[in-house]
């Protein structure tokens, strides 16, 4: 007995080996991105391939700059709208996530969102935007992986070179010159405001548009949680922004 009691627990042990080292091996090598730039995403791809069969050449603006040559102000407001917790989570917030998956399991209305900002990266640069509970897992498990190996600091930093901010618009940099003729170093608050509210959305929400009733109020929320992180006035001093006028 204590035989077969040893040999089923090898066996065990040899398979948690295996499949560790299985999930290892599947896993992107993103040791690279420690040090070299982004290219291209799966969204400057998909971009690229629209432009093809309307028969056009894809004029994609990327413009890579540090994270130190970002306007704080639209580091921060990013922040707010896609990942308030970015620095308290480990890739996955499970505090966001958790009643989502509750909702989806009872079978209620299903609901989406709750992606950090390192899944965001996890898809942009290693999945398809196909959603599926399977690409969603791998998604999670790969945003993970990107912590362990980048850190905190450089995702933010990829994050903000790669999102897309409307047609062939990629990253901070050339969405602050296409929308702001301006540095994306020199945004203002009100301007890193405009630019956050638009990525749930970058072609309906860009600066670009003529803004509802309901951007505009999304715009006015953002602008007083960011003052409010700046120490500046109190959110029921906060004037709102103005409009942002189509270029």
């Amino acid at each position: 007995m204590a035989a077969r009691t040893f040999l089923a627990a090898g066996l065990s042990a040899a398979m948690a080996s295996l499949a560790a080292v299985a999930y290892l091996l599947w896993l992107p090598d993103a040791s690279a991105l420690k040090t070299q730039n982004p290219t291209t995403t799966t969204y400057t791809a998909l971009y690229a391939r629209r432009m093809a069969r309307r028969g056009k050449k894809a004029g994609t603006a990327m413009r890579w700059v540090p994270l130190a040559g970002i306007s704080p102000h639209l580091v921060k407001a990013v922040l707010i709208a896609e990942d308030d917790r970015f620095w308290r989570h480990r890739g996955i917030d499970w505090y966001e996530l958790n009643p989502i998956l509750l909702a989806n399991l009872r079978g209620e209305e299903p609901q989406r969102g709750a992606s950090t900002i390192s899944q965001q990266v996890a898809r942009n640069l290693f999945l398809s935007p196909k959603r599926s509970y399977g690409r969603k897992g791998r998604e999670m498990l790969i945003a993970r992986h990107l912590e362990r190996t980048l850190g905190k600091e450089r995702l933010l930093e990829i994050y903000l070179n790669i999102v897309e901010w409307g047609e062939g618009i990629f990253g901070a940099e050339a969405a602050a010159q296409a929308y702001f003729e301006r540095a994306a170093a020199d945004l203002t608050p009100e301007q890193a405001v405009s630019l956050a509210a638009a990525l749930p959305s970058p072609y309906d929400r860009n600066p670009s548009v003529e803004p509802d009733e309901r951007l505009l109020k999304l715009r006015r929320v953002y602008l007083e949680r960011l003052r409010l992180k700046e120490g500046g006035l109190p959110a029921a001093a906060a004037a709102p922004p103005p409009p942002v006028q189509p270029l």
